[in-house]
């Protein structure tokens, strides 16, 4: 969104420390367009760039240059929209996300009166291709062998390690892991270790730390010399950080990439998110309640849940092998 993107996040005009608000800074605010305000809200940066692609698409297929031309949108516009979605032949995931970006958008300008109504409902959705998920998940020799991929014997194998293990024990998002302090990794609830995770939505919840990733984080931090720094990022990249001195987590890019590159090396190149559908997959075949494994994924809904259960999926459960004659 190209207004949007420049003009977000809102940002207060310059007031000096302790002082109210001047009549002019007051009024800019006031005039701030319910479209920014509703862009400057989102406070996940993955939703904030997922949000701003789909409606950059939006305003490049309209021809809209300004952010207060939403406010003409008519269904028809919306339709056009996603029929030509379609003819690039998008995935009806993308299809169906694209849509609800739009709708959220709308949403909000009815809230504040901006506009009479949403033009995205009523707009017919590609209808959804599986409920399973597509994200594959690691069989238990690859999650080893993932696992003992990296040295043990320098700094950036044993970081490597304990990253692994963390997103292989726990099935954290990567913004989760990247988001880890130090003091994160040493709550104590009734006497069991446990990660203190920063979840989408500003929600927090503290999921039990299990004892072979507990031992990698500790051996990361006793050569990284930074169990100390409570306050900073667990996980680090290899550099001293920012110019300032301050200290950097890891990127979620990063991240990826060493997920990436060690499992290439193994001969099955995943990305990040697949090992947490490999914690969870690996959970409820070793009878893990799904309402638990719903809460320690840190899911609103279970249906969620349910796209990471790849039990289905495996053929030796298959009818077929049931069948004797």
């Amino acid at each position: 969104m190209t207004e949007i993107s420049k003009q977000s996040p809102i940002s207060t005009p310059a007031v000096r420390a302790g002082r109210l608000l001047t009549a002019e800074a007051y009024q800019r605010l006031a005039d701030v367009p319910p479209e920014l305000e509703w862009f400057a809200n989102l406070g996940n940066a993955a939703t904030r760039r997922a949000y701003e692609n789909a409606l950059q698409d939006f305003m490049r297929f309209t021809g809209i240059a300004r952010s207060d031309e939403y406010r003409s949108v008519t269904r028809a516009h919306v339709i056009a929209w996603r029929d030509d979605l379609a003819r690039r032949a998008l995935s009806s995931q993308t299809i169906r996300h694209r849509l609800a970006s739009l709708s959220s958008l709308f949403e909000y300008l009815c809230e504040r009166n901006a506009v009479t109504h949403n033009p995205v409902k009523g707009v017919k959705r590609p209808p959804v291709e599986s409920y399973e998920g597509k994200t594959p998940a690691l069989g238990d020799h690859q999650a080893r062998d993932l696992l003992d991929a990296p040295p043990a014997n320098d700094l950036k194998g044993k970081r490597d390690r304990a990253m692994l293990a963390t997103l292989l024990y726990h099935a954290l998002r990567r913004d989760e892991l990247c988001r880890l302090k130090v003091k994160d990794a040493k709550h104590e609830r009734r006497g069991v270790s446990h990660l203190k995770v920063s979840g989408k939505g500003g929600k927090t919840r503290y999921v039990p730390l299990h004892p072979a990733a507990a031992g990698l984080i500790s051996d990361y931090l006793a050569e990284a010399g930074h169990g100390g720094e409570d306050a900073g990022p667990l996980f680090r990249p290899l550099h001293r950080g920012r110019a300032d001195g301050t200290a950097q987590a890891i990127t979620p890019d990063g991240l990826y990439k060493v997920v990436r590159r060690y499992s290439a090396a193994l001969g099955f190149e995943i990305g990040a998110h697949a090992l947490r559908a490999t914690a969870a997959t690996n959970a409820l075949d070793h009878q893990a309640d799904i309402a638990k494994v719903q809460e320690w994924l840190g899911h609103a809904n279970i249906a969620t849940t349910r796209i990471y259960d790849h039990r289905k999926t495996r053929p030796e459960d298959s009818p077929t092998f049931k069948v004797a004659y």
